[in-house]
C-alpha cells in the first residue's frame, strides 16, 4: 500500500490530530482545506495555521459552486416545511467528491478526515461502522457515502475519545487543540437559519396553528421557523402541552398535537442510498436512527421499488420528521440512508 494521504483540514482539533496521526503512522501527508462558501474563509486560515505546524503542505480547493446546490436543497426543505439535514446531502455530493478530485490531481491514492467513525475492510468491499466513541460517533452523517468513497477513505479518529484527540494535539504543539467544536450549519456562522433563508427567498407568509381538536388556535410566523416534533417556542397555550405533528405548505398550516401523542409506529422513507450493493433486502431486520442523536431504533424494511421503504418500528418512535435523514444499520455497520416522507400512526 502507497502510504500517501491527502487530509481534510479545517483548522479544527479532529482533522489536525488526524493528521498527526497519520504522520506519526509513516504516511506522507497534505492538506486540503474546501472553501464551500464566503462564511468559510476563516476556516481557510485556521487550516493554514493547522498545516504550518503540522510541516506539510495545503492546498486550497474552491467548492463555492458545487456547494450552492446544497444551500439550495436546504432552503427549498425548509421553505416546503420540511426539515432537512444539510451535512448528510454535503457528504457524498461536495466534501469527499471534492476530496477525492483533489487526490486524483494531486496523486494521493487515500484521503482521511477527522470523523468518529469505523471502516472495516472484507476483501474488495469497505464496510462503514460506528465510532468508538458512543457520544461522538458520526456515522450516521456519512450514510450516504459509497464503496467509491469508502474504498478510499481513513479514519485515524476511529478508535479515540475526544478529550484524547485534545491531549494529543496539545502534546503536538497545535494551537487548535483547545478550540470549540464547529457549530452545526458551516454556512450560517450565526445559527439563525430562518433568517438566513428570508434574506435569500424572502418573508415567510405566517399562517394558522391548527389545534389537536382541528381549529385555529393562533398564528405562526413561517413554516421555516418550525420542525415536527418542536414543543419550544410555539407561544400556543391550550391548557397543557402540544407540539408539532405537521405541516402543511400547501395550507400554509401547522396541525398541533397533545404532548404524548408524538409517537409513531413506522414511517417510509425515499432517496435510498446503500453504503455498499446488496445493503438493503426486502422484509430485512435492521437498526435505525431517525435524527443524528436519537438512538438505534430496532425495525423491519419493506422495499417498495423507486428506492422507496416502509419502516416499521418494533416500539415507537417519537416525531420522526419529514426531510430528516433516516440511517440504517446491521449491528455496528451502517447500512445507507434515506429521507423521512412521512411518519405512519401507531394503529396503522
Amino acid at each position: 500500500m502507497e502510504k500517501k494521504v491527502l487530509v481534510a483540514l479545517s483548522g479544527g482539533v479532529d482533522s489536525a490530530a488526524c493528521a498527526r496521526l497519520l504522520l506519526d503512522a509513516g504516511y506522507e501527508v497534505a492538506g486540503c482545506v474546501l472553501k464551500m462558501s464566503s462564511a468559510h474563509e476563516g476556516t481557510v486560515e485556521d487550516a493554514k495555521l493547522a498545516a504550518e505546524q503540522l510541516g506539510i503542505p495545503l492546498y486550497v480547493r474552491d467548492m463555492q459552486a458545487d456547494f450552492r446546490q446544497v444551500i439550495g436543497y436546504f432552503m427549498g426543505e425548509y421553505a416546503s416545511g420540511r426539515t432537512p439535514n444539510p451535512c448528510v446531502v454535503c457528504n457524498p455530493t461536495v466534501k469527499f467528491k471534492g476530496m477525492l478530485a483533489a487526490a486524483d490531481e494531486l496523486g494521493y491514492p487515500y484521503i482521511a478526515t477527522g470523523h468518529y467513525a469505523g471502516l472495516r475492510r472484507e476483501g474488495d468491499r469497505v464496510y462503514l461502522t460506528r465510532g468508538a466513541s458512543a457520544a461522538r460517533d458520526q456515522s450516521y452523517m456519512l450514510c450516504r457515502l459509497t464503496q467509491r468513497e469508502l474504498s478510499r477513505l481513513i479514519f485515524p479518529l476511529s478508535e479515540m475519545q475526544k478529550p484524547d484527540v485534545r491531549t494529543l494535539a496539545e502534546e503536538a504543539g497545535l494551537s487548535c487543540a483547545g478550540k470549540p467544536d464547529s457549530q452545526e450549519i458551516c454556512f450560517i456562522p450565526d445559527g439563525d437559519y430562518a433568517g438566513y433563508i428570508e434574506a435569500r427567498l424572502g418573508r415567510s407568509p405566517e399562517g394558522d396553528f391548527i389545534s389537536p381538536d382541528g381549529k385555529p388556535c393562533g398564528r405562526h410566523k413561517g413554516i421555516i421557523h418550525y420542525t415536527v416534533g418542536q414543543r419550544k417556542k410555539l407561544g400556543i397555550a391550550l391548557g397543557k402541552p402540544v407540539f408539532i405533528r405537521r405541516i402543511d405548505p400547501g395550507e400554509n398550516r401547522i396541525y398541533l398535537a397533545w404532548g404524548g401523542d408524538e409517537y409513531d409506529g413506522g414511517m417510509t422513507v425515499s432517496g435510498l442510498s446503500e453504503t455498499f450493493p446488496g445493503a438493503f433486502r426486502d422484509g430485512m431486520r435492521c437498526g435505525v436512527k431517525i435524527r443524528s442523536r436519537a438512538a438505534i431504533a430496532p425495525c423491519t424494511l419493506t422495499l417498495l421499488g423507486d428506492g422507496r421503504a416502509k419502516v416499521v418500528f418494533d416500539r415507537p418512535e417519537r416525531a420522526p420528521a419529514a426531510g430528516q435523514t433516516a440511517a440504517f444499520y446491521d449491528g455496528e455497520v451502517v447500512l445507507g440512508g434515506g429521507f423521512i416522507d412521512s411518519e405512519m400512526k401507531n394503529e396503522d
